[in-house]
């Protein structure tokens, strides 16, 4: 899976906010701490904001902080609002269509992504003790198989 820019900018951007959650942070301090371009850092934020993670301060003194606390923000939150949805097939116009379980295979395929990366909050992306993150199995989707049993017809 592969994310776009925008997306990654917003994950540098939370995760900056979090190291100094009550602080504000203008928009040109953070697009030097994110390293990304001030534009960019300026298109994602507007997105940050409408969806709650983030506060913004108009004016002198002005600037961004976090819209609650680090713990309470998961990355698969900020990953479905960046990137606007999970269709990773297109079967229009398709001959096999009808028949075929690959949208149903890659929608679940496509919510255990998301689910997995809501097992970790911003506070775990700040943890510089911990050597890696734990994969916490057990609140896995559990996924049906079978699904992918019946086999595409040939055309």
């Amino acid at each position: 899976m592969k994310l776009t820019r925008y997306t990654d900018y917003a994950l540098r951007i939370m995760t900056h906010l979090a190291r100094a959650p009550d602080q504000l942070v203008a928009i040109h301090a953070l697009a030097l701490a994110c390293d990304a371009p001030e534009n960019h850092v300026m298109k994602v934020t507007p997105a940050l904001v409408r969806g709650g993670f983030v506060k913004s301060t108009r004016g002198r003194g002005g600037g961004l902080r976090l819209g609650r606390p680090a713990d309470q923000i998961f990355l698969g939150d900020i990953v479905r609002l960046t990137e606007g949805g999970f269709n990773l097939d297109d079967c229009t116009g398709c001959a096999l269509a009808s028949d075929c379980k690959l949208r149903q295979a890659l929608s679940l395929a496509a919510e255990a992504f998301l689910t997995v990366l809501n097992q970790f909050s911003l506070t775990d992306m700040l943890d510089e003790n911990a050597e890696s993150i734990p994969l916490k199995v057990e609140r896995l989707p559990s996924i049906n198989l079978a699904l992918m049993s019946a086999p595409c017809r040939a055309v």
